[in-house]
């Protein structure tokens, strides 16, 4: 078992700030593995909490191994832990915090994501939201379009004891195709605030300057074509400066929670 006395570290016990998420990745990194704590049984793939320490720091994580991943027809096997990672990387390049760090890394099943896991109420989703959420709620509106979210279920939005939201289970995310499913669909063919447009022409530039630490990081993780559809859908965005709308086919997941 992990020492107690070890000061655990989750996001909803500070500010969001980079600093702070930055040193939860490097304990996610590069901490030991000293417990796994069972099975997350309601998921579709095979998911475990993991407490992750080293010198300072403790914290539980969900653990989502490469090989404990069901076969999908529409993306490749063995790529869903990649994509929960280019997630958080992408979240954090917006500077929103939206995504709890996330790494790739060995576990006790082989290579996988450990993403921090944050302290909430299970009985509060998205459909439990009221008004005060709705600028954090733009934020991950413009969120899913970019990252090609298929699967934005009212329970992959899970609120903190500060009232901040986070989100959860990207592993379906960056296809080529369009494939937008969520439930956040409020804000539907309104003009995006122009803070969240500039924060998205900076992750474009951070993914169009050629050599940049951004296209490094996830160039081993995506396909070269799931990273030109990503730049296509950002480009899209800054041009129209709209929020999507619902098109032909599945545009909500199912079930919805």
């Amino acid at each position: 078992m992990a020492d107690k006395s070890l000061p655990l570290f989750p996001p909803n016990q500070q500010p969001p700030g980079g600093h702070h998420m930055k040193r939860v990745q490097m304990l996610l990194s590069t901490g030991q593995i000293v417990n796994t704590h069972g099975v997350m049984r309601w998921g579709s793939n095979y998911a475990a909490l993991v407490t992750i320490r080293d010198e300072e720091l403790q914290a539980t994580t969900v653990y989502k191994p490469q090989r404990g991943e069901r076969p999908l027809w529409d993306f490749p096997d063995g790529t869903l832990c990649y994509r929960e990672v280019v997630a958080y990387e992408i979240s954090e390049t917006l500077g929103w915090h939206l995504v709890p760090p996330t790494v790739l890394r060995d576990g006790p099943h082989g290579p996988g994501s450990f993403q921090l896991f944050i302290v909430h109420n299970p009985e509060i989703n998205y459909f439990s939201l009221d008004d005060r959420f709705i600028s954090q709620l733009q934020k991950y509106a413009v969120f899913d379009y970019i990252v090609n979210n298929a699967d934005r279920k009212g329970g992959h939005l899970l609120l903190d004891a500060e009232d901040k939201l986070w989100g959860i289970d990207h592993g379906l995310t960056f296809h080529t195709m369009p494939k937008l499913r969520t439930v956040i669909w409020d804000f539907a063919g309104q003009v995006v605030p122009t803070a969240l447009l500039q924060a998205v022409q900076h992750l474009r530039d951070e993914l169009t300057c050629g050599d940049g630490e951004l296209i490094t990081r996830i160039s081993s993780l995506l396909s070269a074509s799931e990273i030109t559809a990503l730049i296509r859908r950002i480009n899209h965005l800054l041009d129209c400066k709209t929020y999507p709308k619902p098109g032909p086919g599945p545009n909500y997941p199912w079930p919805p929670v």
